[in-house]
Formats: structure tokens, sequence, C-alpha cells
């Protein structure tokens, strides 16, 4: 009966709910959400540099979250490389001068916090083009700090490229805090406010707000100095700057962030007055974000960065685009206006219908080649407005434990829910990969969204998680080649589009390289091994070898070269990078000009795809030989076989996860991962194998999300994370759980869409007739000699 009430229930939210509406839903959705944050930049202003001097907020302790922008944490050749050649001046108090001390450690960690407190401060490497920094002494906004100013303008010197000024709690400290002495400061600040508009004009200026003070543990000749007067001091000082000035490039900026940063962390201040170190380095490190952002243009700092000019290659792709959205138009009208045309009449004499000949099937095969088109290109529009176009927000990563192992149990609980019986019970069938993939898929997009690579026993099982897919990439080309003994080239066309199709689209639409989406890179490289390896002569089948055991030979033959190759290049880079440094697999591979990166994504998993093959191997020649048993609910082998097997499986399942645990260098845990992560995954498989009643069942909620693992896993670096996967989407401001559900929902709708569009055209796309394959295949070459061309005079003309 509950069985029956479930299946009903299902139906009944299939009847209301299918995968269709939940698509039309998210479009929907996103044409909503793209409406509301138009109007809000419209009208509240888009300017990431404002938000990142005025709001924010901590996530935790210590990492600041600019409101909507992604703030980058500058190392010290990075910092040192943009400000070269500046001149940098903070003006004021000892508040200005602990900023100054946080700012110069960003460009030289070792320079120390000594001198006179109350004087001038020089900083300025050896090196010729190093930045200068200075601060001068002004405790208070009076005649000589407005002298210092007007020297600037007036003088034979060069002006400073950038200023920092700000000053408050000396005029209340030494005045007790009386109502003239904030009289005296608004006519102070009224009297400079001109000049620093003037300055404003050719050099970036920032008035620093006076942060709040903690009064409990100020000393007895500081109690004047109250929060009271500290924001009637700011309040003076908003209100007069700027005010005369209606032209915001010559407007003084106004640095209201680190009053933020101070109030949730002065209470951990040694005097009540002045900062802890970590607060003035994040008000240091947002000051270099908004200088350097524009310039050396991060990834993870879209903070102060204008949105990147159109490439030719992308304008052509939106005109492509844009011309399968108007063919296909023009060519729902034409069907239309046929069909009633050729409106199918009777026969006045002979009483029957008059059959019309038309070419349907080309029509149609050209229809759904448009329509194909038509959605990806709306499709990718969402793309670039989620990472290109600075339509949407983003939002640095923050790691706890809860934030990634809350969602783990959660759709563990949901998969486990969904269990239904397979079809077949065959060690790793489809149905069981499927869900394989499906899991470790969710497990991976909850890792990369909640920055859990900071956390090494996480990244550890991650690391198993991603070599459990090239072993199953291993395992399955193996068994389809071995099986069937089909090495032509429409299977290897048909494989390779799946897989890269997306992928390309994304270099073009996004101007990323290949290699930025490392993952299809790499298993279409072990793709075109495992090809190689076995079309190569002799080529040994499963059909062919049973007839023979001297071909069982032959083929361990092919896999100790094979695993000869991969160890000499995982212990040659060089040999390695001349290989993919060879024009035009160069174009391909590199990354930032350089071959390292893909030579790291490769040398980490570099035996588990063999270990695939020879699993495949061994496991298909035990099932010929009957020597397993995979009947419903019967275990794999005989009993005592099976329960030694088991035991032994979670032993090693456990001190795998044990030893992962008690990393402490990631550098030693990825020499030694390579060569164990096997161990994890064949615990893995014998465990979900082994028991019968485990090999009958799986759960349909997991292999539905494995179906479209590869769209998930690609599509996550634009419109679900963010800066290509460095931050997280936001497309719903100020509540992060109901941004996580909305984000989610059109994230999976799009990779779905993406999935049966990728189908589609493969059948379109890819022939069977081999001589017209050929042909598209010519066609497909002379298309990247177009895209390497044009791409090669971009950068020229960049």
């Amino acid at each position: 009966m509950a069985a029956l009430a479930y299946s009903l229930g299902k139906r009944e939210i299939n009847h209301y709910f299918s995968v269709r509406s939940a698509k039309a839903l998210a479009v929907g959705a996103v044409l909503l959400l793209a409406a509301c944050h138009a109007v809000s930049r419209r009208y509240q202003g888009g300017d990431s540099c404002e938000y990142l001097l005025s709001s924010g907020r901590f996530l935790g302790e210590n990492v600041w979250q600019p409101h909507s922008c992604m703030l980058h944490k500058y190392k010290q050749s990075e910092a040192k490389d943009c400000l070269t050649g500046q001149h940098i001046t903070f003006i004021g108090d000892s508040r200005i001068r602990q900023l100054f001390y946080s700012f110069v450690k960003l460009i030289n960690p070792q320079f120390k916090e000594e001198g006179n407190k109350h004087g001038n401060i020089y900083f300025e490497d050896k090196s010729s083009s190093s930045p200068k920094v200075d601060f001068l002494w002004y405790p208070e906004v009076n005649g000589s700090m407005k002298q210092c100013i007007k020297s600037w303008i007036d003088g034979p010197s060069p002006k400073p490229n950038i200023i920092v000024a700000g000053a408050a709690t000396w005029s209340i400290k030494i005045h007790n805090g009386s109502n003239e002495a904030l009289t005296q400061y608004k006519i102070n600040i009224t009297s400079i406010a001109p000049l620093l508009e003037n300055l404003a004009k050719s050099s970036n200026v920032y008035w620093v707000l006076q942060d709040p003070v903690y009064e409990d543990m100020l000393s007895e000749s500081r109690k004047m100095i109250t929060n009271e007067k500290i924001d009637a001091y700011n309040e003076a000082a908003i209100s007069i700057l700027n005010s005369s000035s209606k032209n915001s490039k010559t407007k003084v900026k106004v640095f209201r962030a680190s009053r933020l940063i101070a109030e949730e962390t002065i209470m951990h201040s040694s005097d009540g007055l002045h900062l802890p170190e970590s607060s003035r380095e994040t008000s240091a490190m947002i000051l270099i974000n908004i200088h350097c952002n524009s310039i050396t243009k991060p990834i993870d700092g879209s903070c102060c960065q204008p949105r990147p000019p159109l490439t030719w290659i992308q304008k052509l792709a939106f005109c492509f685009f844009a011309s399968s959205v108007i063919g296909y138009l023009i060519l729902v009208l034409i069907r239309r206006n046929n069909h009633r045309k050729n409106k199918p009449c009777a026969d006045m004499e002979s009483g029957e219908e008059k059959k019309t000949t038309t070419n349907s099937s080309a029509i149609s095969t050209l229809e759904t080649l448009l329509q194909c088109l038509c959605k990806l290109g709306f499709i990718m529009s969402y793309f670039y407005l989620c990472d290109r176009a600075n339509l949407f927000m983003k939002e640095n990563k923050f790691y706890t434990h809860s934030s990634f192992f809350i969602p783990i149990i959660y759709i563990l609980v949901l998969g486990i829910f969904y269990a239904e019986n397979t079809k077949e019970t065959k060690v790793l069938n489809r149905e069981q990969t499927d869900e394989w993939k499906g899991w470790m898929q969710l497990v991976i997009l909850i890792y990369h969204i909640s920055g859990a690579s900071t956390f090494l026993p996480v990244y550890m099982h991650i690391r198993v998680l991603v070599a459990a897919y090239l072993f199953q990439t291993g395992y399955g080309h193996f068994s389809y080649f071995w099986i069937k003994g089909d090495f032509g080239i429409y299977r290897v066309c048909q494989v390779l589009f799946r897989l890269n199709f997306l992928v390309v689209v994304l270099c073009i639409v996004m101007d990323r390289s290949y290699q930025s989406y490392y993952f299809v890179p790499l298993v279409s490289v072990w793709f075109m091994i495992i090809y190689i390896t076995l079309a190569l002569w002799p080529q040994i089948v499963q059909k062919k070898a049973n007839g023979n055991c001297f071909w069982h030979f032959g083929l361990l033959l092919k896999f100790v070269f094979l695993f000869i190759c991969i160890y000499f290049l995982a212990y040659s880079q060089g040999t390695f990078e001349k290989i993919f440094s060879i024009w035009p697999l160069s174009k391909c591979f590199e990354l930032n000009g350089s071959i390292y990166e893909w030579w790291f994504r490769w040398k980490l998993d570099r035996y588990v795809v063999f270990h695939g093959m020879l699993f495949a191997f061994i496991y298909l020649t035990f099932q010929k030989r009957q020597a397993l048993t995979e009947g419903k609910g019967e275990p794999l082998f005989p009993n005592k076989v099976s329960n030694t097997l088991l035991f032994i499986s979670v032993v090693s399942f456990l001190t795998y996860s044990i030893w992962a645990s008690s990393c402490k260098n990631k550098s030693e845990c990825n020499e030694m991962h390579p060569s164990v992560s096997v161990v994890q995954i064949l615990a893995f498989i014998l465990i979900r194998n082994i028991p019968g009643y485990a090999r009958s069942l799986y759960s349909s909620f997991f292999a539905w999300f494995g179906r479209i693992s590869l769209e998930l896993f690609i599509c996550q670096y634009h419109i679900w994370l963010a800066a290509d996967t460095k931050g997280i989407l936001v497309l719903i401001p100020g509540n992060p759980m109901l941004n996580i559900i909305v984000s989610t929902f059109i994230f999976v709708c799009v990779a779905h869409e993406i999935s049966q569009i990728t189908n589609d055209l493969a059948q379109i796309v890819v022939p069977k007739d081999n001589t017209i394959l050929l042909k598209r295949l010519l066609c497909v070459g002379l298309f990247f000699c177009g895209l390497l061309f044009l791409s090669s005079i971009q950068k020229q003309s960049t």
C-alpha cells in the first residue's frame, strides 16, 4: 500500500510539475531578476567602487565581504607591480598612521613600525620603479593641514597619485570634546574641501571617516573621545565634502567601510582607540583593490572592475546566435504558411484526400538545428550576464564546517528516499554508474560553493571523487571498445563532440581558454589515449581474445607500454611541456601562457584511468568465465569470499579516510594521491556491488543528476558560482539561503536543457556516413583555424 501511494503521489506531482514547466519557471525567474537588477543599478547606482568604499559585512571573523562584489587578496608581488611608480600619501593622525603601516606592509611585509610617532614617515624601496609611500603627521584639520594640501596645488613638486586623509580625535581630545571645537572643525574642513576637490581632478583623494572607539577601554586622558562626538565629526565631514562638486570625477571619495570594519572589531583593540592589525589590513586591502583591480584585472576581484570589452570573436558569436534566431523565426513562418496552403483537400471524383509531397525531413532537421541554436543563444546570454556583464552581484566564498556537511547530509537523505530497483544487476550497470556520477557531482558542487578547498581533509576526499570520474572514463571506454570492437571515426567524433561542445562555446562567448575548464581537456585526452592504445595494431577485442588466450597476453603488453609512457611523462616535466607546447596543442592547453597547470592536473590523477581500464579487463574476463554471480539479490562471490572481501574493502575505505584526514601538507598528500586514490575507489565498488541487495537498488535522484553531471560541472563556472568559480553568484542579495535555492534551481534547469541541446546537435552534426563526416571534420578544422587567426589578431591589437 505504501509503495502504491508513493507511486500515485509521484504521478500526481509529475502531472502538474514536469521538467518542462520547471524550465518555464526558471526562464520567468531569470527575466524577473534581470529586470530587477537592471532597475536597481539604474536608480541606485551600480558603481562597485562606491560599494567597496561604503558598505560590506564580515563573513565569520576575518573575511570582509563588500556589498555586491568580490575583494581580491593581493600578494606582495601583485601590489608592487600595480603601484609601480606611484606616489601615495597618507595625511592625518595616529589612526591614519596605522593605516599607512598596514598599506606599506602589503608592499613590503618586512617594514617595521618604528620612527617618530608624531612626525613624518617615508617609505621607498631601493628599486627605482617601486612605489613611494609617505605619512605626513597632521593630527588636526587646521591651517597647517590646509597649507600642506595647498602646496601640492601651487608648489613645484608633483602631486601624489593617491591621497588618504582623515583626522578628528585629536581635536576632540585637546579641546575636551567642546562644541566650539566641533564648530571650528566644520570651518576648517570647509576651507580645505575645495582644495581636496581640486586635487581630486588629477589624483585619487580619500577621506577616511573616524572609526568608533571602545569607551570602556579608553584611558582617562581619552575619556572625552566618545562615539557620540565621533558621529558628529563624521556627519560634519560628509555634509561639507563634495558639497560644491557636481562632477563625480572630481569628488573626494569618502571611505566609510573602515568605520563599518571598526564597529565589528574595535572591542579587540589594545587601547580602545586604535584598531587591531587584522582590521587595518582589511582597510588597506580595500584601498589596494580600489586602485589596482582595474589595472591587474584579477579574476576574484570584481570590485572596481569595468565590464571587459567584447572581442571580435564574441561579437561574431553574438551575431551568429542572432542570425539563428532570425532564421528560425523565418522558417517557422514559412512552415506555417505552407501548412495553410497545403491543407489536404478531398478529391471531388474519388472522395479521397490528396496527399501533398513535401521535403519534411530536411525541413525538420533544419528546424531542429536552428531551434537548438536559438535556445543555446539565449542560454549563453544568461551566462554572459551572470559572469561578464556586471549585471548580477558576486560575493567571496567563506568556508564553515556546517556550510559543507549539512547540505551533504540533506542530499544523502534525499537520495535514499528515491531508492528504486535496478533493471539489471551487473557490476557497475548503467543505473549504478549514473547514480555514482550524480552523488559525486552534487558533493563536488557543494565543495565548490562552500569554499571547502581550504579544509585539507575535505580537499583530499574530493580529489578521490575527481579520480573516480576518470576511473569511470577508463572503465567505460575500455569496456565499449573491448566488447563492441567499434574503432570507427563516428564513435570518436560522437564522444568528443558530447564532451567538448559546451566548453568550446563557452570559450568563445566567455573569452576563456580551453584549459580553464580543466576537466574536459583531461577526459578528452584520456579518451584519445584509450582509443589509440586499443585501436593501434594489433587490435585486440573480446571476440578475438576468446578464440586464443595469446591475445590476452598481447593486451597486457599494451597495458605495460601505456604504464611506462605515463610513468615517464609524470617524471619528465620538460618532455611533457615540449609535447603540449607544439602549435596548435599549445593553444588548447596553455593557461596564462604556461603549460604548468595542465601538467599539474594531468599528473595529479595520472594512473587512475589506467586502473579503470585494468579493472574493466579483469571484471569482463571474470564475467566471461562465469566466475561471478550477478543474479538479483545474490552476493557477487561465494559467501566466505564475499564476506572477506567486504571486510577488507571497509577497512581499506576507512584507512584511506583516516590517512586523508590526517594530512598536514597539501603538496605532500598530492604526491601520494595518484598511487593511493584507487584504494578507496576499488573499496567503494566492492562495498556497493558484493552484497546482492545493494547491487539491486539505486537512487533515481542521484542517477538523474548523474546523467547531466558533465553539464553541471561546466555550467557551475559561470551561472552558479561566479568569476570562473572564484566567487558566488548573487541573484537575491541580503538572503543567502533564498539566493542559493533560486540560483540552484535555475542552474540545474539550464544544465538539463544544455544536455538535451548537446544530444540533439550530436545527432545532426555528427552523421554516421563517413564521407559526410570527413567533410564536416574538414569544416571544423577550418573553423578552428579561423578562431586561431582571429585570436592572434585580437592579441596583437591589445
